[in-house]
């Protein structure tokens, strides 16, 4: 049975709940830079990304959805932003 017949069924079980600890401590790089307003969009966001543009913990980092944790730091243009939440 495919994932989507499982939940169509309704016998998806959520996950342990130290899986989805893990997830509700991240936030995605491109959403991170737009919350902080460094960048307008997600489109904006999403070409300076893969531009090469931003550095996470003082090294480039093109992904995107790369997920950050407490305590990364993000540079971008100029602003030096640690994440905390």
């Amino acid at each position: 049975m495919t994932g989507r017949a499982r939940r169509a069924a309704g016998t998806v079980r959520p996950a342990p709940q130290e899986e989805r600890g893990d997830v509700q401590d991240t936030i995605d790089l491109q959403d991170f830079l737009k919350l902080r307003g460094v960048v307008e969009t997600g489109g904006e966001a999403k070409f300076r990304v893969q531009g090469g543009e931003v550095h996470l913990n003082g090294e480039v980092e093109t992904r995107r959805r790369k997920k950050l944790r407490r305590g990364d730091v993000v540079e971008y243009a100029g602003h030096v932003l640690k994440v905390d939440f």
